[in-house]
């Protein structure tokens, strides 16, 4: 088992553990570096994650689901992940997800992804509750589970005010709202799974959790596959970036 990816995986896994959506009932056990068989036994009990991850690794033909290239294919994108068979992940999630009511992905046999925004956008019934009228909880779960990027303005302690655009509704489609700065957490009681922060960092978001600092492709890599999500599932305006400029691009709208 690789450590550096247990230690990936919790990076971004940790949040919606906190908030006690998925994962075990001791979210702090994510943030023990030190203990990497901890993180994987924790991983283990994502079930949709760990689907996800054990499908990627058989892929490729590793024998670890937390290999990092596995765990960043599932968070952020990679190529390992563009190699996988759409067909096959489907089938493989009509297994492990039935019963799961909502979403998309049953109809999604050209366009199964081994990523998370898969599961956000059409795993989950959110996307499709945006235009039933009375769901106003759809818009912010949807932006908050998603892993969005943004740029580190300022840090005081263990929190970062982050620069990034929300997802906005707009009665038909789903598009990057205006600029907004958020405080956000890199650190929960002097624990941390990064080594710090500074002003200028590129990073990538999860709830209110700072999860990594990314490099402008990875970054590029979240941003783009997102847009195809949304674009498939709503229409939306969201388009892939194309230039080299993420710095700017992760704070303006996605062209």
């Amino acid at each position: 088992m690789s450590a550096r990816g247990a230690v990936l995986f919790a990076r971004y896994a940790y949040p919606p553990n906190e908030l006690g959506y998925c994962g075990p009932a001791d979210s702090g056990a994510l943030l023990r570096p030190a203990d990497p068989e901890g993180i994987e036994r924790g991983a283990r009990q994502f079930d949709g994650a760990w689907c996800y991850l054990e499908f990627l690794a058989e892929t490729a033909g590793l024998d670890d689901p937390l290999d990092e290239r596995v765990v960043e294919a599932y968070w952020i994108g990679n190529d390992l992940g563009d190699r996988a068979d759409p067909a096959a992940l489907l089938a493989r999630m009509r297994h492990r997800f039935r019963g799961q009511l909502g979403g998309t992905w049953r109809e999604a046999a050209n366009r199964a992804l081994a990523h998370h925004s898969f599961q956000v956008f059409e795993v989950y019934p959110w996307a499709g509750l945006l235009r039933t009228p009375g769901r106003p909880t759809a818009l912010s779960v949807l932006d908050r589970c998603r892993i969005r990027t943004g740029v580190v303005q300022s840090v005081t302690g263990e929190s970062a005010a982050v620069d990034c655009r929300p997802l906005v509704w707009t009665g038909t489609t789903l598009a990057p709202g205006p600029l907004r700065r958020e405080n956000v957490r890199w650190s929960a009681g002097g624990r941390s799974l990064l080594a710090g922060l500074v002003p200028g960092d590129l990073v990538a978001l999860h709830w209110d959790w700072v999860c990594d600092v990314l490099t402008e492709a990875q970054a590029v890599r979240v941003q783009s596959t997102e847009a195809r999500r949304i674009t498939a599932v709503t229409g939306g305006a969201l388009a892939a970036i194309s230039d080299a400029g993420v710095r700017s691009a992760a704070v303006a709208p996605v062209r």
